[in-house]
């Protein structure tokens, strides 16, 4: 028994020195998304405050693929060391409620570092739909079920459990079409080939400025800045909804805490520095920062919520 404690003190000795010398090396950063989308801009925009805190280089990698399981389990089976990290989306809370074949644990195999913002999304609709707000569309829709389909970026994604969830409260069985990707959807709802869809405000934004879609309300539980004049869904008669992206990061589990806090407080800082903050806020992003606990409770309700979705509505998919 003796032994046996000698070697954990060693160990745990050996853990909290590595995690005093940290970092010796350079940090990977994985972007489990594509280049060029808001997962890997905000990793671009946080690279070099983290490379001059840390004093070392931030490795940017995109690893793509399985709606963002493929990254993302790359680094849930790294070392917990704190040299790998991964910057998630939405979707790493709605992956585990509607898959079951999931090769990680998602709230076991990950340490929340920080929650970097929120982007609300919208409740959009064609502009020739005769509804200018969200109560008068849901009773045109129960009127006439077979006259509105709505677009989704595929199915089993968030606009598809947003929708299904403002369904199954307003009483509407409209037929869901889903596409490959956001922008597809979107230009299918401003072409008239569907009549209405959810859709992040970063990527929609452009549209309903132009006047090629309308925004009935927004999905935040308060009004977003970049759309003031956009009732949330709540206050559109619909409580109990919301609907967000959000750009969080995480690290193995296991990760020393000491590290994590180092993480977190650098992180933070940067991403409240003034031309940080106005270039999160040109793409959408309302800062949110805070304890690591902030996005491991929001992942937490998340799973929860769009759990029961799921399954009210039958919703899944394979991996």
């Amino acid at each position: 028994m003796r032994k046996l404690a000698i070697v954990c003190l060693a160990l745990a000795l050996g853990v909290a020195a590595r995690a005093a010398d940290y970092p010796t090396h350079p940090v990977k950063l994985i972007v489990p998304t594509a280049p060029g989308g808001i997962n890997d801009i905000v990793a671009r925009l946080i690279q070099p405050g983290l490379a001059d805190a840390l004093k070392q280089p931030i490795v940017i990698e995109n690893k793509t693929g399985a709606n963002n399981i493929v990254g993302t389990e790359f680094v849930a089976k790294s070392a917990p060391d704190g040299y790998t990290l991964v910057v998630v989306p939405a979707s790493h809370s709605v992956n585990p409620a509607v898959r079951t074949n999931m090769p990680f644990n998602t709230e076991k195999d990950l340490t929340p570092i920080i929650l970097v913002g929120k982007n609300a999304m919208l409740f959009l609709v064609n502009p020739k739909v005769p509804a200018k707000t969200l109560r008068e569309f849901a009773a045109l829709a129960k009127a006439s079920p077979d006259k509105f389909s709505f677009a989704t970026p595929g199915m089993a994604s968030q606009s598809h459990l947003v929708i299904s969830q403002w369904d199954n409260m307003a009483g509407v069985e409209a037929t869901h079409i889903p596409y490959r990707g956001g922008a597809p959807a979107t230009l299918a709802t401003i072409s008239g080939e569907t009549q209405f869809t959810v859709m992040s405000s970063l990527l929609a934004a452009p549209q309903v400025e132009a006047g090629k879609l309308r925004a009935l309300a927004i999905g935040s539980l308060k009004r977003d800045p970049h759309f003031p004049d956009v009732p949330t869904i709540a206050e559109a008669g619909f409580p109990g909804i919301e609907a967000v992206t959000w750009v969080g990061l995480f690290a193995p589990a296991g990760t020393p805490p000491e590290i994590v806090a180092r993480l977190n407080k650098e992180i933070d800082r940067i991403i409240h520095e003034p031309d940080i903050a106005a270039k999160l806020d040109k793409q959408g992003i309302v800062i949110a920062g805070g304890p690591p606990d902030v996005l491991g409770r929001l992942v937490d309700e998340e799973i929860k919520r769009w759990t029961k979705v799921a399954r009210q509505n039958h919703i899944s998919v394979g991996r």
